[in-house]
């Protein structure tokens, strides 16, 4: 019998990319007459009562003085532009079509990449740099009309 082994990173990343694609179709159907802003506020609200509720039952808080001024910024910084990146793909939803809208924004796979290795020193072999390429042509051939 075939016995896969699978790392938990990739569970979790495929789990990501399902909840992603209903980020996409649930934010669609629901930015019917309403600002796209509103509509990011009010599913920032829900991920705040939500993600706190996971932390109170799973006793995950921790003592915000053992946090590291570094740790601090870098989560500002990834807070402020998973803010701007919200505000940016709901309007572009409101704008467009989710079969369109969500291929464009995986672009932040091939950005992922180059900044991966160029801020944070990471090496990819050639064939991820493939698929990296492969990657970035779907991109353009569902963006491009």
């Amino acid at each position: 019998m075939f016995e896969a082994n699978i790392s938990p990173w990739i569970v979790w990343a495929i789990l990501s990319a399902v909840f992603a694609a209903l980020t996409a179709i649930f934010a669609k159907a629901g930015l019917e007459n309403i600002d796209s802003d509103l509509a990011t506020f009010i599913r920032t609200v829900v991920i705040l009562v939500a993600l706190g509720g996971v932390l109170l039952m799973r006793k995950q808080f921790q003592s915000l003085g053992s946090i590291s001024g570094w740790t601090y910024l870098f989560l500002t910084l990834s807070g402020l532009a998973t803010g701007a990146s919200w505000l940016c793909y709901f309007r572009a939803l409101q704008l467009g079509d989710a079969a369109r809208v969500a291929p464009v924004d995986k672009l932040s796979v091939v950005l992922v990449a180059v900044f991966g290795v160029v801020f944070l020193g990471e090496k990819l072999a050639f064939s991820d740099w493939l698929g990296v390429l492969l990657i970035a042509i779907g991109v353009i051939v569902i963006a491009v009309p």
